[in-house]
């Protein structure tokens, strides 16, 4: 028996060690962790159980069969993030360069399967220089196996890929249909092609940085949600989202202790709109005010930055929030902004995490360039997002409620449950200097006409009390009182039922 015993430590010991020590230092030494170092940041202490340590491939061609490590490139399980369930995977690039082999992909494939049917989030740490090139399209087999549990995985339960080091070709496509993506700076990029093919095709010459870095992929492609310093800083900062998130589509998003009264009134905002309409000012600055301890979990906080999207706690309850941003574009949705928030939007429906909708909107942007690219479609992908969710929706106006835009911001004509607006608001058509110079067109060359026309224009129309006598808004608050008013309405919907036609599916313009 003691032989035994003694066999299975050193077998474990040897798995431990992945491609060697030699490697380990390698990886070190360009400042990343090793693949079961990740693990024991991201997971509570102690709690990490592994699947298949002593799985290795079944390749022989190119001298393969003489080179095997246990494990074979990926450490798999489930351990406890503050107590609660979640699934992982972590690729080891000191072995083979954490390249996906047949046996690498059956392990992720395992967990996967194991998370959908018992209702825990998936966590992918990715480090891997793609499919393994020696085993040839039972590597591709691999990745599509996984691909398959991603699609299946989508919306059942939260899936969240963290992009520890090298991420290209077919591999990038898993990350890309998880719900969040997170990248480290200077040590992870993404990309279909790397540089020597870009360059061999389109003769562009650029560095891997430029093509998929962290700064490409959270600013200009919106692939990533955020980046973060290094490998330790990114893992706790799973650990905090993973404590916003419900474990599955079958169970309520977590409720915390929370040191907040729920009727804080906050003086400050009555100021917080300009009396200059054209005055930016920072709608974070509401969120904050409005959130449990003033703490805010902002996803893709780099793209499309004149909308805000991320997580709140009300009441110790997670609440997903859709803002305007007049601090950029005057708050304008535009292409990016619009399908920026209907991912986000289309999030929280699926894991029944209620959606504060804070409105602040001249309207859409205009251009050749907006409506070149789709402004049309994408636009419509929001509108969509917030009707087709049957969530508790509450949404306040602040200032600007223009034209469409203010029926795609969770109107009450898509069902919005809850929808208040400050007295600052402005609920129309347009603007009134473009609604007078419409109405008014033969007039256009007396300015005191015009003036006058604009001044009983804003008097008429520039408020939030017509559309509160048509029933369109719930009730006209004071800004103090948000958090109050907010709270209330949530603690009202909690037992919300509401279900969409039966359907397959829904044909979302994409």
């Amino acid at each position: 028996m003691k032989d035994i015993l003694d066999e299975l430590e050193t077998r474990r010991a040897e798995a431990r060690l992945g491609g060697g020590i030699h490697r380990i230092e390698a990886q070190h030494a360009k400042g990343k962790l090793t693949a079961r170092e990740r693990i024991e940041v991201l997971l509570d202490e102690g709690s990490f159980e592994e699947f298949d340590m002593f799985v290795s491939h079944r390749c022989v061609d190119f001298g393969m069969a003489k080179t095997s490590y246990p494990g074979d490139g990926v450490v798999t399980g489930w351990g406890t993030i503050n107590g609660r369930q979640v699934y992982v995977f972590s690729q080891d690039f000191t072995v083979f360069g954490g390249s996906l082999s047949e046996t690498h992909a059956q392990k992720i494939c395992k967990i996967m399967d194991m998370a959908v049917q018992n209702g825990a989030p998936v966590i992918g740490l990715n480090d891997s220089g793609g499919a393994r090139i020696q085993e040839g399209v039972a590597s591709l087999a691999g990745y599509a196996d996984v691909f398959q549990r991603n699609i299946m995985a989508s919306g059942v339960v939260p899936q969240i890929s963290v992009i520890m080091g090298p991420c290209a070709g077919g591999a990038v496509y898993s990350p890309a249909m998880t719900d969040f993506i997170f990248m480290v700076r200077d040590s992870s990029y993404m990309f279909v092609t790397g540089p020597d093919v870009v360059k061999t095709v389109t003769n562009e010459i650029v560095t891997a940085e430029e093509l998929g870095g962290a700064k490409t992929h959270t600013s200009k492609s919106s692939v990533a949600d955020n980046a973060y310093e290094n490998d330790l800083v990114a893992l706790s900062e799973v650990r905090r989202l993973v404590d916003f998130l419900p474990l599955s589509n079958r169970e309520k998003p977590p409720v915390r202790p929370f040191f907040d009264a729920n009727d804080r009134a906050e003086p400050s905002l009555d100021t917080l709109v300009p009396a200059n309409p054209n005055t930016p000012y920072d709608m974070k600055e509401l969120i904050l005010k409005v959130a449990d301890e003033g703490d805010f979990y902002e996803i893709q906080p780099d793209f499309a930055r004149n909308i805000l999207t991320g997580f709140i706690r009300i009441e110790g309850s997670t609440v997903g929030v859709v803002a305007n941003q007049p601090m950029v574009l005057a708050g304008c949705l535009d292409i990016d902004s619009a399908r920026k928030a209907a991912r986000f939007v289309r999030f929280c429906d699926a894991f029944e995490i209620p959606i504060l909708t804070l409105v602040d909107v001249p309207g859409f942007l205009p251009g050749t360039g907006q409506e070149y690219g789709g402004i049309i479609k994408h636009g419509a992908k929001l509108l969509f997002a917030f009707g087709e969710a049957t969530v508790p929706k509450v949404t306040v106006i602040t200032r600007k409620a223009y034209g469409g835009a203010y029926d795609v911001m969770s109107s009450k004509h898509l069902r919005g449950d809850f929808n208040y607006a400050w007295p600052t608001a402005e609920i129309a058509v347009m603007g009134a200097k473009g609604a007078v110079e419409i109405l008014y067109r033969s007039e256009l060359g007396d300015s005191e006409k015009i003036g006058a026309r604009t001044k009983d224009y804003e008097e008429r129309f520039a408020n939030p009390f017509v559309a509160a006598e048509r029933g369109f808004i719930d009730e006209v608050i004071m800004p103090h009182s948000t958090r109050k008013r907010v709270a209330r309405a949530l603690a009202s919907l909690r037992t919300k039922k509401l279900e969409n036609p039966w359907k397959k599916h829904d044909n979302i313009p994409l």
